[in-house]
């Protein structure tokens, strides 16, 4: 069976950067922004729209049983296409993991692919570090809007809660709750690269069991 990394976090906390660089260490493949990538390639939508349908509308409906993102059925509250786009990530993170040995971000993938028995993290910091990342990597775009740390805070704790009812949709434990994963990381004032190495010896020990 594949081994599979698995990689949650909270915006702005270098999860992103971590999961690729751990990809890079362990010579796994990486899995992030592709997998919206090949849904609009498989259905001709636009990339923008999935993320915002996946990251928006999908939330709307938390109150749905645990059975709904695991068995889509056709909620009349919940469009056909929200039900599409959903069933066609969780095939497509199935795919991903059936081909070999991965690390892929988001996704709820730590609930889609329980059965491989993954490698579950969770990358969190706190608002301080995570404000100073998000400003280091701001495109010019982004700059030019001049927030405030109150108002980046703001969408930076939306994007969150955002990630948190939505994992929790697909799974029946809490996004951010450290027994649903094997490891809870902490960036604040740690450089992303000095914890890899170490961070890939524990992946390594938990494949090799």
């Amino acid at each position: 069976m594949p081994n599979i990394i698995t990689l949650s976090r909270e915006f702005g906390s270098g999860g992103r950067e971590l999961g690729k660089r751990l990809a890079d260490e362990l010579g796994f493949a990486y899995y992030d922004r592709e997998i919206i990538t090949e849904i609009a390639e498989q259905t001709g939508m636009n990339e923008n729209y999935i993320e915002h349908t996946i990251e928006n509308e999908v939330v709307n409906f938390k109150w749905h049983p645990l059975t709904f993102a695991k068995t889509f059925p056709q909620v009349s509250a919940i469009s056909n296409t929200t039900v599409h786009i959903l069933s066609l990530q969780h095939n497509i993170v199935r795919e991903i993991a059936a081909k070999g040995n991965c690390v892929i971000v988001g996704r709820a993938a730590d609930s889609v692919l329980s059965s491989y028995n993954p490698y579950n993290i969770f990358v969190y910091a706190d608002d301080e570090s995570k404000l100073k990342r998000c400003r280091a990597r701001a495109s010019d775009d982004e700059r030019s809007q001049d927030l405030s740390d109150a108002k980046l805070l703001k969408q930076i704790k939306q994007i969150d809660r955002n990630r948190a009812e939505y994992h929790d949709i697909i799974s029946s434990k809490k996004w951010g709750d450290k027994s649903a994963y094997n490891i809870c990381v902490n960036t604040t004032g740690i450089e992303i690269k000095s914890i890899v190495p170490v961070l890939a010896e524990l992946c390594k020990i938990w494949f090799e069991r």
